[in-house]
């Protein structure tokens, strides 16, 4: 039985009761996160260049663009909604996996089932099992795909989404195991962006949302895929990632251990990369203030970081001092880190095209040091170590053992929510949104949720 049957046929028998209370409330959570980002995402402009592609191919009723009265096709809506839920880097991380879970696969179970009329319970199912499956891909190689500059989420994400779409359609197994095969050759995703700050990162969950669809259709209407797409001599391991890949832990313990609980929700709209360093400074930075240092006192910032991470968040070196775009910051940890001294914090408006181009920031993240090190694989996983150096000789250390609003130190409930509610301009409609989010598995038509969103945008 190929890996791709393996998984086809374990996730159209899941239910929504087949999940442990835990992992359901976990899910639901990720979900209530996913559609808070998509809704802080609007005023991007990558989100605008999406609707208004999308436009262009004509108009449809099927499924709505979150955060606005419109409506389009379910591969446009998944398209649009899966880039705005990216939009501002802000979105959920797998540490092992190295994948944003939500956005790909999100979008395809909302805009699916808003179609077919779907249920709370069928659509959350759905996305459940996409979740699932985004990570366990992308764990069985970690940073592989990273290594050939290629984007995880986007080769991963396309066959999980094939997979969500496949079961929400019924699809048979046979079809769905052709839907992920046709799926696999729309993986891609190209690093590129790292070297120019633009917008390619973004839009790439929405060609898995869309890839997957579009598989599935195609598998539905009779078009066929190798059902050795995982594991075959040309398959994802093979063809896309520069590491080894375990392929046996794809499928392992499927249904008794749960990747979804594994994944991070963001305290900061910047790379995951950088998130556990950040919080490192942020210990470390509290002790200097109690001593009244001022960030203009600051002579040296020193960490710890691991080698994967650094090759994207902190090389080329002298690139990452001067941002080029708001985005680019959101991928130089000297620059994100500097930001946090100053500002006291990382909110969306730190990474706005004015504010990146502070000078003070700008100094600040010049003296900033590093050493590639690390303990574990997943650049994720890795532990922070921060030193501050003062001119006048006091250092000030932090240390953290994983970033905060993961697996080990999850957000709590009361944080997630207020996540939500401030990239919403309706405080009591978002209030009231988060409550039946919360509660999905009992609404009984996911157009209900969907009909929710379109009224939050800002």
């Amino acid at each position: 039985m190929s890996t791709a049957q393996e998984l086809a046929e374990w996730a159209l028998k899941l239910t929504w009761s087949d999940l442990p209370k835990d992992v359901q409330k976990i899910v639901k959570e990720h979900a209530l996160d996913g559609f808070g980002d998509a809704i802080g995402g609007r005023s991007t402009a990558v989100a605008s260049a999406a609707v208004a592609t999308i436009a262009q191919y004509g108009e449809s009723n099927s499924a709505t663009i979150w955060g606005s009265n419109q409506k389009t096709s379910v591969p446009g809506a998944a398209f649009i909604n899966a880039i705005l839920i990216h939009a501002l880097d802000f979105d959920d991380t797998h540490a092992g996996g190295l994948v944003h879970a939500t956005a790909p696969t999100l979008p395809v179970a909302i805009a699916l089932g808003e179609s077919l009329g779907a249920s709370g319970e069928d659509v959350i199912a759905a996305y459940a099992v996409g979740l699932e499956i985004i990570c366990r891909l992308g764990a069985a190689t970690p940073h592989g795909f990273h290594s050939r500059g290629l984007h995880a989420t986007q080769v991963c994400g396309t066959i999980a989404s094939a997979v969500v779409a496949a079961k929400l359609m019924k699809l048979s197994v046979s079809q769905t195991v052709n839907a992920m095969g046709i799926a696999g050759s729309f993986s891609g995703g190209l690093l590129e962006f790292l070297n120019t700050g633009s917008s390619t990162k973004q839009i790439h969950p929405g060609i898995a949302a869309q890839g997957g669809i579009t598989a599935a259709n195609l598998a539905a209407n009779g078009g066929s895929g190798p059902e050795t797409v995982i594991e075959g001599q040309y398959g994802i391991f093979s063809t896309l990632s520069a590491r080894p890949a375990d392929i046996a832990s794809v499928t392992k313990d499927l249904g008794k251990v749960w990747q979804s609980s594994q994944i991070t929700i963001k305290p900061y709209p910047a790379c995951q990369l950088s998130h556990v360093t950040l919080d490192a400074v942020k210990v470390a930075w509290a002790s200097a203030k109690a001593s009244n240092v001022h960030f203009s006192d600051i002579a040296k910032i020193s960490a710890i970081v691991h080698p994967d991470s650094a090759k994207i968040v902190c090389h080329p070196r002298s690139e990452k001092n001067e941002p080029k775009t708001p985005y680019d910051a959101k991928f130089s940890l000297p620059w994100s880190v500097a930001a946090l001294l100053v500002d006291g914090a990382l909110v969306v408006e730190t990474f706005e095209p004015d504010s990146i181009k502070r000078p003070e920031v700008i100094a600040l993240a010049g003296k900033f040091e590093f050493v590639e090190k690390s303990e574990v694989s997943a650049a994720a996983a890795a532990a922070g170590s921060v030193e501050i150096s003062t001119h006048d000789g006091r250092t000030f250390v932090g240390k953290v053992a994983s970033s905060a609003g993961g697996p080990s130190n999850r957000l709590s409930l009361e944080s997630l929510i207020e996540k939500f509610l401030l990239q919403c301009q309706d405080r009591l409609s978002a209030s009231a949104a988060a409550d039946e989010i919360l509660h999905i598995e009992s609404t009984a038509k996911i157009a209900t949720i969907s009909s929710m969103l379109a009224t939050l945008g800002k």
